[in-house]
């Protein structure tokens, strides 16, 4: 095999997103159903004999050294493998959205490396390589949509009923870091340490027998790194206000900046996107996908 070509790396969206804890090491602890959408970057891989590994930018312009080139240099460090590759990747889902691009091009770099160097390594070897590179990660190696705890390596698949969600991300974008150690969300945890409990953690456990996934698309549950996200970025309230007005509903993504709201179940969207937007603005009809487009590409 000399080259793969036009490798999906999709999207995600947060159904909800629930903080129970923080590890001595103050890693966050969360719990959260991550949903596959159909808004996804494309990746193409061909074999280099020289040992090099290259990316090729055939859309917006990514750092020097991203995560997708970070996990090819893992991988092939790791496997002892002297074959390099040229990547390329058409880049379309927006960075610092919360939507997990830059994760999802990690994991569909490991699973297309994994088959064009012939290492057949299973999915559980492939995601303790995931789980070093980001937080989320290993959910794109999975098969499909997960209930996620721990720090996002604990993964429960979930059946989530097929939903259009309106995605829209605003100029502004959101770093992880930032979000996560804002003085918000620390006020909140402790608050929460002292009443002896976690945010939201006793919530999730699906006391009414429906599925977790199910719970989420007829709107339960949030998230709870909103608080801090809108502190530092006044779009994403501005953003959920819009989406609010066209379908009645909002929430944000992963640590932010998108927001998508739930716009029907149906082989149509209940509404259209809403138009216009502020300038430089993005928005997307996403449908949701029941299993990720390289599920068979590993082993179990």
């Amino acid at each position: 095999m000399q080259s793969l070509t036009d490798v999906a790396a999709p999207a995600k969206v947060n159904l909800f997103l629930h903080i129970v804890g923080r590890r001595p090491d103050g890693y966050h602890l969360l719990q959260s159903v991550f949903v596959l959408v159909d808004w996804q970057d494309t990746l193409h891989f061909e074999r280099r004999p020289d040992g090099e590994l290259r990316r090729h930018d055939l859309g917006a312009k990514l750092p020097d050294i991203d995560l997708c080139l970070r996990a090819a240099q893992m991988l092939q460090a790791e496997s002892g493998c002297s074959t390099g590759a040229d990547i390329s990747i058409d880049k379309r889902v927006p960075w610092g959205a919360g939507l997990g691009g830059g994760s999802s091009n990690a994991a569909s770099t490991l699973i297309a490396l994994n088959r064009l160097w012939g290492l057949h390594w299973p999915r559980e070897r492939l995601s303790a390589l995931a789980l070093r590179l980001g937080a989320d990660v290993p959910f794109f190696l999975g098969r499909g949509n997960a209930l996620v705890e721990g720090v996002g390596e604990q993964l429960t698949p979930c059946e989530v009923p097929p939903v259009w969600l309106a995605v829209l991300k605003p100029v502004a974008a959101l770093e992880t870091r930032a979000v996560f150690t804002h003085p918000i969300l620390k006020q909140q945890l402790e608050t929460a340490i002292l009443l002896g409990s976690s945010l939201r953690g006793e919530e999730v456990t699906g006391q009414s027998g429906k599925p977790l996934g199910q719970l989420a698309a007829e709107g339960w549950g949030q998230n709870d790194l909103e608080p801090s996200a809108r502190a530092l970025c006044s779009d994403v309230e501005d953003a959920k206000r819009i989406l609010d007005a066209a379908f009645g509903n909002s929430r944000m993504t992963g640590s932010g900046s998108a927001v998508f709201a739930r716009a029907g179940t149906g082989s149509e969207p209940l509404a259209e996107f809403p138009a216009p937007l502020p300038q430089a603005w993005i928005g997307r009809m996403c449908r949701s996908l029941e299993a990720h487009p390289l599920a068979d590409w590993l082993d179990a």
